[in-house]
């Protein structure tokens, strides 16, 4: 079985084969018979479809609603359009008098994403949000923000404006006016915590699917691996081929301009703001990454997505079990990237 699945607001998956190795077709007429359950909420800004194989309809129905309500949960401590979010609240402090705590959840993804901040160079960064807001606004009127409204929020972004404490799980923020922003890896995160409760609840074959951010556990009964078929960037004749997935216990996610660009002054750039310059990533352009979880898969692919084929190979490369094919270009002059384990095999020891 095949399942589409067509990002549509902040994905757009390049074309891949990601072959997986080492996975034996299960037995199966020794396999117990599996009800299949899916459905589709919207959480986060995005539809999410959560698809699993469980015993009976019913344990399958209630594993599903406790994979949607850990995504709730989530979405009212990581969002930056709830004003009333624990991430939110936090922005609303800046600058702080003193450290504020932080609950366990927020905890893990700011200190992860400060991680790949560090990691990218400054590629990724959560405290990017004001350069956000001011995007926001140029791609709704298609004009360049002005100079000295970048200069002034480039004040509220940057290394220098946000502080962990690495011995206790608080928060300092040193500049007027900021605003985090986690959506380049917090919906990564979400993903996994679904997939997390599913596998608490004795569903060993699952498949999250958060608009384009995706990860799998095994396979579905009878299957080698999760197929799932992807709209690629459109081929040298303007074409948009159709590709598949297959993943067993790994994830996929693509940063791109796809659905989400606005051309101003004759150049195309994405929704992905690159925190150096304030402006959206120049396009067309969209990385793929498969990872072991989507939390690595959902950063690394931002980070890779501002740092452009040239600076985002070495970049990728260097992440354990990481893998990345670069796309960028359109026509004759569309070309492509590929990380040296590109395709690889993504058939990863069960978590």
């Amino acid at each position: 079985m095949i399942f589409q699945v067509y990002p549509t607001l902040v994905r757009l998956a390049a074309c891949v084969l990601v072959l997986v190795g080492g996975c034996r077709k299960p037995d199966v007429a020794a396999a117990p018979p599996a009800a299949r359950v899916s459905e589709t909420r919207r959480l986060m800004g995005v539809p999410w479809t959560i698809t699993v194989y469980a015993a009976t309809p019913e344990a399958g129905g209630e594993a599903v609603a406790a994979a949607f309500a850990e995504v709730g949960r989530l979405e009212a401590i990581l969002s930056d359009y709830e004003p009333e979010s624990e991430l939110s609240r936090l922005s609303a402090a800046a600058p702080t008098a003193r450290p504020v705590p932080l609950g366990d959840d927020l905890w893990r993804v700011l200190s992860a994403a400060v991680e790949w901040r560090e990691r990218s160079g400054g590629a990724f960064d959560p405290t990017v949000g004001p350069l956000t807001t001011l995007w926001r606004q140029a791609r709704r009127s298609g004009v360049m923000p002005r100079a000295d409204k970048l200069a002034a929020a480039r004040q509220s972004v940057g290394a220098s404006t946000l502080t962990l404490d690495g011995g206790r799980p608080v928060a300092s923020l040193h500049a007027p006016g900021m605003r985090l922003d986690l959506g380049g890896i917090g919906m990564g995160y979400a993903v996994d915590r679904g997939l997390e409760v599913l596998a608490r609840r004795r569903v060993t074959s699952a498949m999250v699917d958060a608009s384009g951010d995706i990860a799998v556990s095994g396979p579905p009964p009878g299957a080698a691996a999760w197929k799932i078929e992807v709209a690629a960037l459109a081929n040298g004749e303007g074409r948009a081929d159709r590709c598949v997935i297959d993943l067993v216990n790994a994830a996929v996610t693509t940063s791109g301009d796809a659905f989400q660009a606005v051309e101003i002054d004759g150049v195309r750039y994405s929704h992905v703001v690159d925190p150096r310059t304030g402006l959206g990533v120049p396009g067309p352009a969209a990385v793929t990454v498969v990872a072991a979880d989507c939390t690595t898969a959902d950063a690394v692919a931002t980070a890779a997505s501002v740092l452009g084929p040239e600076d985002g190979l070495p970049f990728v490369e260097k992440v354990p079990g990481a893998a990345a094919r670069f796309v960028a270009g359109a026509g004759a002059d569309r070309r492509e990237v590929r990380s040296s384990r590109w395709p690889s095999q993504f058939a990863q020891p069960r978590r």
